[in-house]
Formats: structure tokens, C-alpha cells, sequence
């Protein structure tokens, strides 16, 4: 059994015999385009500084701290890439400065990070939350951007001294504040951060490192007998 980040690991070690944490890896080559490509065309007609998120919208994005953020910080762009689904749209938070922008294909993801400022995980922390190990962490990492999450365990736990972590829509806020105003140091120390945790990972490894479990289980058990 493969578990897609620690949070569910721990709750699953104990289901079965063979229990192996694999957290979401990054293709770190394509990402890391953010660093060097031009930006969105549908970006280059907004302010700085921009704060973006890109993934699915749905009833695990905090709302209310997009509210929050938008009131608190009318300058900020708060941008929002990717489909609206299981929620209704209209149920969204509509400010001048919060702009969704609807789905993009995967290979223009690098051209919208190379637009913004922060990288954001503004999930909510509920059931639908729980769990989730958010693969665009590593993404944002690799495109050399400083993020901000709220305190979803499996970034908080592992990246905390890399990601900005927020619990609550003020420290959110704060967090935000802060890394936009963060001086070269305190970027440099974060950018050793990233590169570090992305020397360890890619997805060629974990495929590797899946494989040998699966073919080291296959030589010590029997395949079953055809019936």
C-alpha cells in the first residue's frame, strides 16, 4: 500500500502488512521554466505585488480568507488559476482585486509563476483537507517562489522552514506581508530551503523506489495459483 503523504500514512501504517509513504514529487525541470519565461499574457495587466494560486476551486479553498485578504490588502492581486467545481461560482468571493482566470493547461503553469510575487495555499482546514499532501508545494518550490499555506499538515510539518505558515486569516495575512517585504537574506536562506528538499525528489525516483518495493514483494511471496 502506497500512502501520498505522511498525514495519511500514520492513520493507514497500522491497515496492512506493508504500508509505504510516497509524498507528491515535482517535475522540476518544468517548473523551474518559471525562473527564465515570460509571463501570462493575461497577467501583464495587473499590479504588483500578486499573490497566485493555481489547482482546482472547490469547497477546499478558504474562502473567507480570500475575503479577508482582498479587504485587508486592496493593492495585492490575488489571482486564481484553474476550474471551479463543486461549488457554485457565484458562491466565490467577487472583489476588484481577486481574479479568476479559469483553468490553464499544465504546460503554461511556469508562465503564470513567473508572474507573481507569492505562491499561495489558501486551503481550508477541514475533512476535505485532512489529508492532502498538495503537489504544487514542490511546483512553487522549483519555480524559486516564496509561498505562503495555511497550516495543512503535510506542508507545515516538512516545509515550515521554507513555506510561510499561517493558522489563522490574520497570520495568513502577516505571512503574506512578511514575505513580500522578506530581505535577501531571509530570501536566500529560503531558496537553500527549496533547492535541498528538490535535490532529494523527482518523480523518476519515486517511480524507482515503487518499483523496487513492488519487485522485492513479488521474489519473497508466491503469485497466486491460476484457477
Amino acid at each position: 500500500m502506497f500512502t501520498g503523504g505522511p498525514s495519511l500514512f500514520r492513520v493507514k501504517r497500522h491497515r496492512h502488512p506493508s504500508v509505504f509513504c510516497f509524498p507528491s514529487s515535482v517535475d522540476a525541470i518544468h517548473f523551474g521554466r518559471a525562473r527564465n519565461c515570460e509571463q501570462a499574457a493575461d497577467l501583464r495587466g495587473l499590479a504588483h505585488p500578486r499573490l497566485g494560486y493555481y489547482g482546482v476551486i472547490d469547497e477546499r479553498i478558504d474562502q473567507e480568507l480570500l475575503t479577508a485578504m482582498a479587504e485587508t490588502h486592496p493593492e495585492w492581486q490575488i489571482v486564481m488559476v484553474g476550474p471551479i467545481v463543486k461549488i457554485n461560482p457565484h458562491s466565490l468571493p467577487q472583489y476588484p482585486n481577486i481574479h479568476y482566470l479559469g483553468a490553464r493547461e499544465y504546460r503554461v503553469l511556469p508562465s503564470y509563476l513567473a508572474g507573481w510575487d507569492v505562491c499561495l495555499l489558501p486551503f481550508a482546514l477541514n475533512a476535505a483537507t485532512r489529508f492532502i499532501s498538495p503537489t504544487k508545494t514542490l511546483e512553487y518550490m522549483a519555480a524559486e517562489r516564496l509561498i505562503v499555506s495555511t497550516s495543512i499538515t503535510d506542508v507545515a510539518e516538512p516545509y515550515s522552514h521554507i513555506v510561510a505558515i499561517g493558522n489563522s486569516h490574520t497570520n495568513f495575512i502577516r505571512a503574506c506581508e512578511q514575505v513580500l517585504s522578506a530581505d535577501t537574506h531571509e530570501r536566500a536562506s529560503r531558496l537553500v530551503g527549496m533547492r535541498a528538499v528538490l535535490a532529494q525528489t523527482s518523480w523518476d525516483t519515486t517511480v524507482e523506489q515503487m518499483h523496487f518495493i513492488i519487485q522485492q514483494t513479488l521474489l519473497r511471496e508466491p503469485l497466486p495459483m491460476a484457477a
